[in-house]
């Protein structure tokens, strides 16, 4: 065979290769799930799925249609009060992330933990009887199911609720003071951003909501070994380790 047509054929299957090696390495996207899309989190996480190549469907569970426009994404309204009767709406969900929360002020005691605490448990649950491998819960920091105040103690029972599910792997995420632009007023944690700005320049004890979001998309497409993903895997991140992840 000539010199020049061996070298064309050569070529020929080096790019054959390399375009298989692309296909196999490419692959189809994750199926995700949001719960809690309309919050300040929520609305970012849903942002950064959309762009993300590494997904490939994301679907909303929301009390209401959202302004969300995508051809990735896929909208169920439920009734978070009877959430067993939308269980097909959580199925075929690889990783689902829970951003879901409300305030004292807006719902009241009984109401605050009803959102934070039980509607996301249900959720779970429906999620991981489903099959789903990878669940990542918003939390806050000092979650502790001990503590005496409701909001810190709301936050750390939920933690061990979902924890006993047993997922395969549950990445809990405990972030400081957000900083945001609320669509809704909250005048307190407003000044509080004010105060904090001005000095927290290395985001010790706080964090935007961008970063949060940013962090939770990049440690679902971290590459975990072999031997983490045959194990149960439950890990908190601090609002340092969020930061990292979310910056890098």
């Amino acid at each position: 065979m000539p010199t020049e047509a061996l070298g064309i054929l050569e070529a020929s299957m080096l790019t054959y290769a390399r375009n298989i090696v692309k296909l196999i390495m490419s692959g189809p996207g994750l199926r995700a799930l949001v719960l809690g899309g309309s919050g300040e989190i929520g609305r970012q996480l849903v942002q950064e799925l959309i762009n993300s190549p590494g997904f490939s469907h994301v679907t909303l569970i929301t009390r209401r249609e959202l302004d969300v426009k995508s051809e990735k994404v896929e909208q169920k309204l439920v009734d978070f009060e009877n959430l067993d009767n939308h269980i097909d709406a959580f199925k075929d969900v690889q990783v689902a992330y829970s951003c879901l929360g409300t305030t004292r002020g807006k719902a009241g005691a009984k109401g605050f933990v009803r959102v934070d605490r039980d509607y996301v448990y249900s959720a779970a649950k429906l999620l991981k009887d489903s099959g789903c491998s990878h669940f990542h819960l918003i939390s806050s920091t000092g979650a502790n199911k001990n503590s005496h105040f409701l909001y810190q103690k709301t936050k750390g029972e939920v933690e061990n609720m979902v924890t006993e599910l047993n997922f395969p792997r549950l990445s809990i995420y405990r972030p400081s003071l957000l900083l945001c632009d609320r669509q809704e007023s909250r005048p307190m944690e407003k000044i509080a951003q004010i105060v904090v700005r001005g000095f927290d320049w290395r985001n010790k004890i706080s964090i935007g909501t961008d970063t949060v979001a940013s962090a939770m998309v990049a440690n679902t497409l971290e590459q975990q070994t072999s031997e983490k993903a045959e194990e149960t895997q439950v890990e908190i991140l601090e609002n340092a380790d969020i930061l990292r992840l979310g910056i890098d």
